[in-house]
């Protein structure tokens, strides 16, 4: 490692450290955004999709974007737009983790953070009579007390209530997440899928893919870049109802990511994203170019 990312690292976690006291969105994201991808970033004139999304996180800001993030009450929103069928059903929603209700909860479940705090607020339950209690109730707490605006200033998650949901499983026996497949959504249309595969909440990194909308691989991710220009996956059977979803759920919404699962036929909502990795993905450098010219930028809705 060189002096400059020594001291890049350094810098990182010292205002992560001191963020609580920072009240100056603008300058807070457009420093983290030099420590953390070593290149200043012009706030007033961004170009790629990383960069958008550093200016979305200060300048827009509208109502309804709090309840579009609460992994708790998106389910209804999004219920009454594509219909409660596509909702993956809950199984209890508790303010604190030590109010869980374990005993009234199935043999294999999942627990996650409402307030957005990635896979670090996931826990996946295969067999109940394994499945340390302690352990999650411990790790829940401490990601209650964490937030995505605090340290990422991502605007929609201030003041997201912070509570522990339960949700029915979905996924495979051996604890891998379904693939995941993420639609990034401009104005009210989905143009790309990124497939993930391989998610272990809490272990290993998985894959990630980007396609479009014709199924069309697209080497948008340094991982895969050097991949043959004929690689492909496995057209999930479901795409165009999700295409057709995912056009729906991100209508006037100049940028969103939503998220669905596609599990033995059955199509599931997942999430609904605004800053997606919080705009510090590794893209190619024409990856991140393409990606942010379909992003045109509102008029500001918030002067910091």
């Amino acid at each position: 490692m060189d002096i400059s990312s020594i001291f890049r690292k350094t810098a990182k976690n010292t205002l992560k450290l001191f963020a609580p006291l920072i009240t100056n969105d603008r300058w807070f994201v457009a420093t983290i955004y030099r420590l953390r991808m070593g290149k200043s970033i012009d706030m007033d004139n961004p170009v790629t999709f990383n960069e958008k999304l550093q200016w979305l996180k200060v300048y827009n800001r509208r109502d309804g974007q709090r309840k579009r993030v609460d992994k708790f009450a998106v389910k209804e929103i999004v219920g009454k737009l594509i219909g409660e069928q596509y909702i993956i059903p809950t199984l209890g929603v508790w303010d604190r983790p030590e109010d869980i209700d374990f005993d009234s909860l199935p043999d294999k479940f999942v627990l996650k953070a409402t307030h957005g705090w990635g896979g670090k607020g996931v826990f996946v339950c295969l067999d109940k009579n394994k499945f340390s209690r302690k352990e999650a109730v411990g790790k829940l707490g401490k990601s209650l007390h964490k937030t995505n605006y605090a340290k990422l200033r991502e605007w929609p998650y201030k003041g997201v209530p912070a509570r522990i949901i339960a949700e029915k499983y979905i996924g495979p026996d051996t604890g891998e997440m379904p693939t995941d497949y993420k639609f990034y959504c401009f104005d009210g249309e989905a143009k790309y899928i990124m497939v993930c595969i391989g998610r272990v909440p809490g272990s290993k990194k998985p894959n990630y893919y980007f396609f479009d909308r014709q199924w069309r691989f697209c080497p948008f991710n340094t991982d895969n870049a050097h991949y043959p220009a004929d690689f492909t996956l496995p057209r999930p059977q479901g795409l165009d109802k999700m295409l057709e979803l995912a056009d729906i759920i991100s209508r006037g919404e100049p940028h969103v990511r939503v998220d669905f699962y596609d599990v033995d036929g059955h199509i599931y909502f997942g999430e609904i994203t605004y800053f997606s990795f919080s705009g510090y993905f590794h893209f190619t450098p024409e990856g991140n170019r393409i990606l942010g010219s379909h992003i045109s930028l509102p008029e500001k809705s918030y002067k910091p």
